[in-house]
């Protein structure tokens, strides 16, 4: 966890996505990162290890440790260590000499120059590295923070965390004029490690089209944390013949904008949803007839709406 290196945070609210609190940036030099190296996932090269050399074939010995920020306290476990010899084979790909999980680690390698690449769950950083015949000794600074996500509703009411998920871009859209996607589905109050920089949080309450957009910027040896709060609420909908009546079933229920676009179509004795503040109309179908009203999504006022089926005209 990102507290276990720095005690230091930095809190965030956003309203409607907006940022009531701006966070500054601390400059790092980062000169030992390789930009654009392409390695493999993590997954497939790093099994649990023991404490000790990895390889013990080699006959130099370097010990790596990595850093939040250039001087910060050594990062004592959640590490994920890959060792690569620089030059690629021939598929292309460089070669994975030794792989370790935890926090610093020691490798016996054979002298010569190696790129070593440590990760801290999403930060990450490479270095170039020699071994000599003596015994060394490298650092990396990850140039790295943690960001911790939730959400409100309007006056500070809850959101019930089964309900609400967060995905993580990169700030900038790539050449597709999209932007890439770092973590999907990220729960409430989780901490993410992450390199410093801004990043483009998307949060959804529900599954319809309760969405806040944020840029949040995260800072380097520090935990930011970010609250934003959403303008929705959850309605159920049914169709009775008379006002608190029973629900009637096998209903066919579409839910619409003030614009007319379709945003929900379910089907069910009861529709339920969360929906953004705003008007709309729903529209329930029973047995070939149609029958609709007009409601509104007041933030925070969960609700019920009935939509009776008269029989006269078909509507509610």
């Amino acid at each position: 966890m990102i507290g276990d290196v720095s005690r230091l945070f930095t809190r965030t609210i956003l309203a409607g996505g907006i940022a009531l609190v701006a966070v500054s940036a601390a400059a790092q030099d980062n000169t030992d990162v390789l930009d654009g190296l392409e390695v493999p996932g993590l997954s497939s090269f790093a099994p649990p290890t023991t404490q000790g050399p990895l390889a013990t074939s080699g006959q130099g010995e370097v010990k790596l440790s990595a850093h939040l920020t250039e001087g910060g306290p050594e990062i004592t476990r959640g590490l994920v260590w890959r060792v690569f010899r620089p030059q690629a084979d021939s598929e292309g790909k460089l070669p994975l000499v030794a792989s370790s999980q935890g926090g610093s680690g020691v490798f016996s390698l054979e002298p010569g120059s190696y790129l070593v690449h440590a990760s801290f769950g999403r930060a990450g950083a490479t270095k170039r590295i020699t071994v000599a015949r003596d015994a060394g000794v490298e650092s990396i600074v990850l140039d790295a923070g943690g960001l911790k996500l939730d959400a409100v509703l309007s006056g500070g009411m809850r959101i019930p965390a089964g309900k609400l998920r967060f995905s993580i871009y990169d700030e900038q859209p790539d050449a597709t004029g999209e932007r890439p996607l770092i973590i999907p589905d990220v729960k409430p109050n989780t901490v993410v490690r992450l390199n410093s920089g801004t990043y483009h949080v998307v949060s959804t309450y529900g599954k319809v089209n309760a969405v806040i957009r944020s840029d949040i910027h995260v800072e380097a040896g520090r935990l930011t944390e970010a609250t934003v709060e959403h303008k929705a609420a959850e309605l159920t909908m049914k169709l009775v013949r008379e006002e608190g009546g029973e629900a009637i079933a096998d209903t066919s229920w579409a839910v619409l904008t003030d614009s007319g676009d379709i945003v929900r179509e379910s089907v069910g004795a009861f529709a339920s949803m969360v929906l953004a503040e705003g008007e709309y109309a729903v529209v329930a179908k029973n047995r070939d007839r149609i029958y609709q009203r007009e409601f509104k999504v007041v933030a925070g006022h969960n609700q019920d709406v009935e939509v009776l089926a008269v029989e006269d005209d078909g509507d509610g």
